[in-house]
């Protein structure tokens, strides 16, 4: 165990890091979503992550992206890597360049316990969720985060046995509506949350007074 894990030890327990740690999630894809999730489940004690995303990091992510402008014009997914493992360097890190499609959704995901929809296209995001609808796992998909000044209307809705929806489920980002770095960051640790309580939950162990003070019990 390394110093950054023995220090978050402190924090939640032995035996919670523990149980946590041996969870694998899955990242579909590495964008604004994708890349602050990734960092904030890190830093939240998980270990064991798939990222899968097909991008390049350009000069327009960097306003709401975790990477750097060192970073621009690599694969997002070594990019991501590369920073992950600079909070923790004995992450277990699977990274795939590939393209997330209908065929091959389940598939890639096969092996994971939590599944976060961080895709852009609603298409897209609709087609991941149907596609591991019927798996089991948790899936943590994302509607509505775009814009300013409207961060408290981002919020979480328990909509199926294992699904969550995270945001306001209006404002979509689009030319009119630009997704910036406030919004996205509280969506991104928003679907890290639900994933962090819904292991925690699984352990047992998870601190009553918090637990009842949720609106939205996993």
């Amino acid at each position: 165990m390394n110093g950054f894990e023995s220090a978050l030890e402190r924090v939640l327990g032995r035996e919670n890091l523990a149980g946590i740690q041996k969870v694998r999630v899955g990242l579909a894809g590495a964008g604004g979503l994708g890349s602050n999730c990734a960092q904030f489940l890190v830093r939240s004690g998980f270990k064991r992550l798939k990222i899968v995303d097909f991008d390049v990091v350009e000069e327009g992510n960097l306003n709401r992206q975790f990477y750097f402008a060192g970073q621009v014009g690599r694969r997002k997914v070594e990019a991501l890597r590369e920073n992950l493992v600079s909070i923790n360097p004995d992450l277990e890190l699977e990274v795939l360049p590939v393209r997330i499609e209908k065929e091959n959704a389940e598939d890639l995901f096969k092996d994971c316990d939590a599944v976060v929809e961080a895709l852009d296209a609603p298409e897209a995001k609709r087609m991941l969720v149907e596609a591991l609808a019927g798996t089991g796992k948790l899936i943590v998909a994302a509607s509505g985060l775009a814009g300013w000044g409207r961060s408290d209307e981002i919020r979480v809705r328990r909509v199926g046995e294992n699904l969550y929806l995270v945001g306001d489920l209006v404002s979509e980002a689009g030319p009119a509506l630009p997704a910036m770095a406030p919004g996205v960051n509280v969506a991104a640790a928003k679907q890290a949350d639900v994933v962090l309580s819904y292991f925690l939950e699984k352990t047992g162990r998870r601190d009553e007074k918090w637990r009842l003070s949720r609106a939205w019990p996993p």
